[in-house]
């Protein structure tokens, strides 16, 4: 966003931005730029939380009104809600125990049986996040949420699934489904009352449920299927994005 707003200004088009990453901004010297100490994917700093996100924002469009540039980088030096209260030991926990995965999940069949019991678990406070927000993250794939765990699970057990949606590569198909499960989660997570990081979910969800498991069990198939069948996008899914690399550790993977 740094380099285009460079391009934008040149057609006469005031810009400003937030930076995530203040190194990026300072050598890419965007000509306005809030930087905020927040986490990755959370440029607003604190989910739901209207007036904290209305402060961000305003301090953002208040750089406009600066005359004394050409370059602004300017740091925000208020803490997210939720990373304050992780500092202070108001750690986010799960609103189900959800039991611990099942050892036996190596064909199709065990993961879809246990995917199926995590979600009809977590259904309700995900309801609970729906009503709240009025809206849902869910629903990309075109599956409900049942249908999405049955096609992924079927990945274990058939050489190549076919692809339900010709609108689409099957590389993407699989890909929807699989973001509808982890939104799923990430929103029947924060149903939980208090304050939660992105991290702190991403470490549940891949370190503790079936879901995240099934996703490591994934990689491998995708990006050897991917290969065989010379899907370059099957295989650059399972080999770069399948897995964030903040949890590839879990699975001692590159």
């Amino acid at each position: 966003m740094g380099g285009l707003a460079h391009f934008i200004e040149d057609e006469g088009i005031a810009t400003t931005q937030i930076s995530l990453v203040r190194l990026h901004s300072e050598k890419m010297r965007p000509p306005r730029a809030l930087w905020v100490p927040f986490e990755l994917g959370r440029p607003l700093g604190a989910p739901g939380d209207a007036d904290f996100q209305l402060r961000v924002l305003r301090r953002t469009l208040a750089l406009l009104e600066r005359t004394d540039g050409p370059v602004i980088l300017e740091d925000y030096d208020e803490e997210a809600p939720a990373d304050i209260a992780a500092d202070e030991g108001e750690g986010w926990a799960c609103p189900v125990n959800l039991p611990p995965p099942p050892v036996d999940l190596e064909a199709g069949g065990g993961f879809k049986a246990a995917l199926l019991d995590e979600i009809q678990r977590l259904m309700p406070w995900y309801d609970m996040t729906v009503k709240e927000r009025g809206r849902t993250a869910v629903g990309l794939s075109g599956f409900d949420l049942p249908e999405a765990a049955a096609y992924v699970s079927r990945f274990f057990d058939e050489e190549m699934p076919d692809n339900p949606r010709d609108d689409l590569p099957l590389s993407d198909t699989l890909r929807f489904a699989i973001d509808d499960l982890k939104a799923f989660y990430r929103e029947a997570a924060n149903a939980q009352p208090g304050s939660n990081t992105g991290l702190a979910i991403a470490d549940w969800f891949y370190g503790e449920t079936v879901a995240g498991r099934m996703l490591f069990a994934l990689r491998p198939i995708v990006m050897a299927r991917g290969k065989a069948t010379e899907d370059a996008g099957m295989a650059r899914y399972g080999a770069a994005l399948l897995i964030p690399q903040s949890q590839r550790h879990r699975g001692d993977l590159p």
